[in-house]
């Protein structure tokens, strides 16, 4: 096992991620009229609920206990939210910027787990599970429908990205190249999802015979 190094290039992506998720996370208690502090916790646990549980099964210290900046973050991606109008973040603007968080995390999460000398299909859902249950966690605590329960292509956008992180980070590429790539492609497989409503086709259970 070997620590993954940040660079520029992940680090960017780690930031975004943890913004972006807390940020949405915030949004959604202000949304419903809530506390600053219930807005606080919606940011805190969509942030850092994929990068937790990412953590906890590969056996790595858990990020944000490490990091003195990433509960911050989600503090002040609380802080935002409480002093802008909802009516900002209404529209595609907020799905656009989820979709960036998504993919970032996407990457860090698979990025990570190679680091941690896990398997190339494990590493590839650890970073589909990095970019998506902060917001199972916020959605299911809101109680309201979970996004993966879409139809439109989400958790592929997430998969789309990890998986090429993995494969670049298997063929020995660099490092930098890959990831920017990966959360690229990733982003603009979501972004085409947002603009076009493109999706998988749904289970269609056979007319009996």
């Amino acid at each position: 096992m070997t620590e993954l190094v940040l660079t520029p290039v992940l680090d960017i992506l780690d930031l975004l991620g943890l913004a972006i998720f807390a940020l949405s996370g915030a949004i959604l208690a202000a949304k419903e009229r809530q506390t600053f502090v219930t807005m606080a916790f919606f940011a805190l646990v969509t942030g850092v609920g994929g990068g937790t549980v990412r953590d906890l099964l590969i056996d790595a210290p858990v990020f944000w206990m490490q990091d003195p900046w990433a509960a911050s973050i989600c503090l002040m991606s609380a802080l935002l939210a409480w002093f802008t109008p909802t009516r900002w973040w209404e529209g595609k603007l907020l799905d656009f910027a989820d979709g960036a968080g998504l993919t970032a995390y996407a990457v860090l999460g698979s990025a990570k787990a190679m680091s941690y000398g896990v398997p190339p299909i494990p590493a590839m859902l650890m970073g589909i599970f990095t970019g998506c249950v902060g917001g199972i966690i916020r959605d299911v605590v809101a109680g309201r429908p979970s996004i993966i329960m879409r139809p439109e292509l989400y958790v592929t956008a997430a998969a789309a990205s990890a998986a090429l992180t993995v494969a670049g980070m298997l063929a020995g590429l660099d490092d930098p190249v890959v990831w920017g790539v990966a959360w690229a492609a990733g982003f603009a497989l979501r972004g085409a999802a947002i603009r076009w409503h493109w999706a998988l086709p749904s289970y269609r259970e056979a007319a009996p015979k």
